[in-house]
């Protein structure tokens, strides 16, 4: 008998399980985030809601007293769209044998879909009399609609016409308070040591945001950054030091991504009653669960127009301006733009901030009216067509002659200008990426006071000749643009060649017309 006690008790020490020691550590000393863009996303802005599509490298320092031997060490409070094979410790007195990414978050949702038929306890108070009452319950579906067998029958839950909760016998070893990633390791001796915790993580986007005021003497423009940080994650970071990577990075799926934050539990009665006293009625299997609702931001996208306070001073539309405004500052990174934010900031968890990133005071433009020779229809037979309202376009160079010569990133663009004591919403685009010496253009939509049309003449040999005029209203002349996708034969005006179209260009005299004559090529038939 003492050898079989003997036997087993070097059994025990010998069990992997027995001998490592739990190390849990819930507090980041510091933590960087650098917010990469959503690569699908293109010129739009960050979708309201969902799962952002961009990600985030995570560097975080903290501090443990790790022990002698075999341990596993617990970082609680990880992003919760960590990707664990991306994940690299260093500052262990060993090498990191094994990671495991806790992905189970606790919540009402995960502890139904836990506890799917087991048994749990269902308490219900009286509103009457305020006698509390409890009895067993069997979950037999969740999260989406939570169906219990009751002593009562099969019933949902909330829907008793009572208060009524639900008590379980506890936690299960997989549902985490907060996200978590698990390492093991094995060190000589005990010691406390300074780690370095980094990972790439999804559920983060950023894009920038403008807004143009233009100047009363219309021909400049003051132009102001927003850098949007959204952070679809359950989890904050409090004082990051925050960075932003302009540029298409290489970034190839190497496993299935997370899809965001854990369902929510959405509770739905049947019309009337439970299901036992009404034995006639179905249950579906699995009842479709209703629409999510929207999920919240703490700071509203700039398309909104909403005021957002830097500091006291100067308001203008979607920013209130003084100085000195804490500035993104921008450097090189290989052939990417990096913008780092100087002071740390809090990235919270599903949340939007803004934090200013550009501020450009007089930028010089030039306004630019087009037309598109495509839009009309050339029926020959038919009666002159209608004029068309020609498209307001603001034209600048990104070069310091003109006010700008910094990298400009993809994000939405809002211009203003002044009516009278107002600034007023003037047009709304989309701006791509655009280099230091490349042109860049904010779209202000139609113009009323300049009009277009295109007359088709009948066609002679291989030649189909056309007339563009172009009516002015205003009492200023204007510049009108209009390219031409097609072989020419003749033109009754020099073309230039912009964006390798040939294209008609002419300054349209105040309350005045300009008129172009053309033909093109036509194909010869076969």
């Amino acid at each position: 008998m003492r050898r079989i006690a003997l036997f087993l008790s070097l059994l025990v020490a010998a069990s992997p399980v027995a001998a490592q020691t739990l190390v849990e550590s819930d507090r980041i000393d510091a933590v960087s985030v650098t917010l990469y863009r959503d690569p699908n996303r293109g010129e739009g802005a960050i979708p309201a809601g969902g799962w952002p599509g961009g990600y985030a490298l995570v560097t975080e320092t903290r501090t443990i007293r790790v022990p002698a031997g075999k341990s596993v060490i617990r970082f609680v409070g990880v992003s919760e769209g960590m990707m664990p094979e991306t994940a690299i410790v260093t500052g262990l007195p060993r090498q990191v044998n094994e990671k495991n990414r806790d992905a189970r978050l606790l919540s009402p949702a995960a502890l139904i879909d836990a506890y799917l038929k087991r048994r749990v306890m269902i308490r219900r108070t009286n509103r009457a009399t305020g006698k509390v009452t409890e009895g067993e319950a069997i979950i037999q579906s969740g999260p989406g609609g939570v169906l219990l067998t009751t002593a009562g029958g099969v019933e949902a839950l909330g829907c008793s016409g009572l208060p009524e909760t639900l008590s379980y016998p506890g936690v299960p070893a997989d549902l985490s308070a907060k996200p978590t990633l698990s390492v093991t390791t094995d060190n000589a001796a005990a010691a406390t040591v300074t780690v370095q915790l980094s990972y790439l993580a999804q559920g983060f986007d950023w894009s920038a945001n403008y807004v143009a005021q233009v100047a009363d003497d219309g021909e400049t423009l003051d132009l102001f950054a927003w850098l949007t940080v959204a952070n679809g994650g359950s989890q904050g970071f409090a004082g990051a030091r925050t960075n932003a990577v302009a540029g298409a990075p290489n970034k190839e799926r190497a496993a299935f991504l997370p899809k965001g934050p854990p369902s929510e539990l959405h509770l739905r009665c049947w019309p009337m009653d439970i299901t036992s006293t009404h034995p006639r009625w179905g249950i579906a299997p699995n009842p479709p669960a209703p629409p999510p609702p929207a999920q919240a931001v703490v700071a509203e996208d700039i398309g909104n127009f909403e005021d957002i306070v830097v500091s006291a001073g100067r308001r203008m539309p979607g920013v209130m301006m003084s100085a000195p405004v804490m500035v993104a500052q921008q450097e090189e990174l290989g052939d990417l733009k990096l913008y780092r934010i100087p002071e740390p900031v809090t990235v919270a968890a599903l949340s939007r901030k803004q934090v200013a990133m550009i501020d450009r005071k007089k930028v010089a433009f030039a306004r630019i009216y087009t037309g598109d020779f495509e839009q009309f229809d050339y029926d020959r037979d038919a009666d002159e067509p209608e004029s068309k309202a020609a498209e307001r376009t603001l034209r600048t160079e990104n070069i310091n002659g003109k006010g700008l010569g910094l990298p400009l990133p993809a994000g939405r663009v809002a211009v203003f200008e002044r009516a009278r004591e107002e600034s007023l919403l003037v047009g709304e685009s989309a701006l791509s990426d655009r280099a230091i010496g490349e042109e860049v253009e904010f779209a202000t939509g139609e113009s009323s006071d300049l009009r277009y049309k295109v007359v088709a003449r009948p066609p002679s040999s291989r030649r189909q000749p056309y007339v563009v005029e172009v009516t002015n209203a205003r009492s200023t002349p204007e510049t009108f643009e209009m390219a031409i996708p097609y072989k020419l034969a003749s033109s009754s005006a020099k073309l230039i060649e912009r964006k390798g179209l040939k294209t008609w260009r002419a300054v349209v005299p105040a309350n005045g017309t300009a008129k172009l004559e053309l033909a093109l090529k036509l194909e010869r038939e076969r």
